[in-house]
């Protein structure tokens, strides 16, 4: 792979549930003047997962977001309070960490808010045979969300949901350009489809498609495994919980055993 090509398409309406979300992709991706834009084998098309939250009904009544984050948590990794409230990092159903469990107030009307798709692969495995048998082509297919990142400043897309796509390209075994065996990296090359997506769909252009196209080499015959490998958990989670909730459990720990009292916790502050 020498280069990129990335669009976003015109011409998706606004998706209520119940829509047909595969025929208006179908729709908007036909309805493109480019004939250079025609899909071909070997595209990526990836889809914001708004919009099949929206098409699959997952839009609920909610005057309290906060409830609906609740309800959506299998585990708490952190909070913080700021002056507007209190942002929560959780685990969701899905297994993906992320602030406000991927809870989405907005886009969406008034006194209601969005849920992240039931099972992002299978949605994904869903628009991909019907965007292959339109099209007759091969494809893979990506669902994407926002994502704070640990460590960074701002948010990236990354995905969620995907068919026929290598979602990992490990690298070990290789050598480098100086020889050396390459021994650790393993490249998550669907996130970078997704936030390569990101820089043309936008967060407020009403463009949630878009095609990625020069990475064929990772379009795969069969569906695969999906995203949910992605999601690192178990032993191989170094970061199950946020700095400061770490050192009040591990307080509290010591207290338990008999132990003295440390030194203050993070910040300086002294531990509760």
């Amino acid at each position: 792979m020498t280069g990129l090509r990335v669009w976003a398409a015109d011409g998706v309406p606004e998706v209520v549930p119940g829509d047909d979300l595969a025929a208006l992709l179908v729709a908007a991706l036909r309805a493109d003047p480019d004939p250079g834009r025609r899909l071909v084998d070997g595209d990526v098309v990836v889809v914001t997962s708004k919009v099949v939250s929206k098409a699959e009904g997952r839009v609920v009544a909610a005057d309290d977001r906060e409830q609906a984050i609740t309800d959506e948590t299998v585990r708490v990794v952190a909070t913080r309070e700021h002056p507007g409230g209190v942002t929560r990092i959780v685990e969701n159903r899905l297994g993906l960490v992320m602030a406000a469990a991927g809870v989405d107030a907005s886009n969406t009307p008034e006194g209601t808010v969005l849920l992240l798709p039931v099972d992002p692969d299978a949605s994904a495995r869903g628009l991909r045979r019907a965007l292959q048998e339109a099209f007759g082509v091969r494809l893979g297919v990506l669902l994407t969300d926002t994502a704070g990142r640990p460590w960074r400043q701002g948010v990236a897309d990354l995905a969620i949901g995907a068919a026929g796509v290598q979602v990992l390209e490990d690298m070990r075994g290789q050598v480098d350009t100086h020889g050396r065996p390459l021994t650790m990296t393993v490249a998550a090359v669907a996130d970078e489809i997704a936030s390569a997506a990101e820089l043309v769909k936008g967060k407020a252009t009403g463009r949630p498609v878009a095609v990625v196209r020069g990475v064929g080499h990772l379009v795969t015959e069969e569906d695969g495994l999906g995203a949910r490998v992605l999601v690192r958990t178990g032993p191989d989670d170094m970061f199950r919980l946020g700095s400061a909730e770490a050192y009040a459990e591990g307080w509290k720990d010591a207290l338990a055993a008999g132990g003295a009292p440390g030194p203050a916790g993070p910040g300086g502050r002294a531990a509760p």
